[in-house]
């Protein structure tokens, strides 16, 4: 009999016998707000960028308050911490966490230029209720004045062998979806299309698998980047690719390990990340720096 297994706070495990208490248990699943949500981004004043050059940075502090300027990056991509219960997260009511989401999302809408793209990467919560969060999400971001897209379906496997949500076993009673995908939310500030000119470096065929509207590219290994829930960065580097130019600056107000940061390094974008753990400010920093070498090298081998 397979062994039972529980909610994990670092990367995710096998399903069969899963016991889920500890994830029901987090206030996401309480009735009520643990503390009154504090809607500071329009009442406090924004400080002034901190470095004349403030790109190619990663910021160790909450991107609530962004010190960096107005209509001044081209691009912001981001999954923020889903309040599940992985080593990073708040205990937060679901009332908490969304207005949390929200201030940042205001200050996300003050530093995009017109036209400039906000691409969430989000997945839905829970059984017992299904959590939908990016229904949670559009409301909110609309509310704000971010305008949809459109959005992208993340297949992140095939079928999942370990996947078992199974619910009733082959039984109408009470069956459970399996998720094999997450979504990425396309959001616009103000308008559709961005009024200036750059170069883009996506050829044909990158270009046309990129516009469909569903995406399969294998999940990134928690092990292997030292962070509970890593995206890849080919998922960071597509979004990039279709949505900047290059010499752009692009965004994550949750930088976590740096995956969105090490992409817009790689094809030639500046990055500015916002990341309240030390640990991982730490980690995204060697990722960066571990590519910038790694460059180095290559360019000196050629020379």
């Amino acid at each position: 009999m397979p062994r039972k297994t529980t909610t994990s706070s670092f990367g995710t495990t096998k399903r069969e016998g899963h016991d889920a208490s500890k994830f029901y248990s987090r206030n996401l699943y309480q009735p009520g707000v643990t503390e009154a949500p504090t809607e500071c981004a329009e009442e406090q004043e924004i400080p002034p960028a901190v470095h004349e050059n403030w790109f190619d940075r990663i910021y160790c502090t909450s991107s609530e308050q962004m010190a960096i300027p107005d209509n001044s990056v081209a691009l912001a991509f981001t999954s923020p911490p889903y309040n599940n219960g992985k080593e990073y997260d708040q205990d937060m009511s679901l009332e908490d966490y969304l207005a949390l989401i929200r201030r940042v999302a205001r200050e996300v809408y003050r530093v995009l230029v017109p036209g400039g793209r906000y691409v969430i990467n989000i997945a839905n919560l829970g059984r017992k209720p299904y959590i939908p969060l990016h229904a949670h999400f559009y409301q909110l971001h609309m509310d704000v004045g971010f305008l949809p897209m459109g959005e992208i379906i993340w297949k992140k496997a095939k079928g999942a062998n370990s996947s078992c949500a199974w619910g009733s076993w082959r039984s109408a009673k009470s069956p459970r979806l399996r998720d094999i995908h997450e979504y990425l939310l396309v959001l616009a500030k103000e308008q559709a299309s961005r009024p200036d000119r750059g170069v883009s470096d996506m050829s044909g065929e990158e270009f046309m698998e990129a516009t469909l509207s569903i995406w399969e590219i294998p999940p990134e290994s928690a092990r292997k980047v030292g962070h509970p829930a890593p995206f890849p960065v080919a998922l960071a580097a597509r979004v990039i690719k279709l949505l900047s130019y290059v010499d752009d600056v692009v965004l994550d107000p949750f930088a976590g390990s740096g995956s969105t940061c090490v992409a817009a390094a790689q094809l030639g974008r500046h990055f500015v990340g916002f990341e309240i753990s030390e640990e991982y400010c730490a980690l995204a920093r060697k990722r960066i720096s571990s590519f910038e070498l790694a460059s180095s090298k290559l360019a000196s081998s050629k020379a």
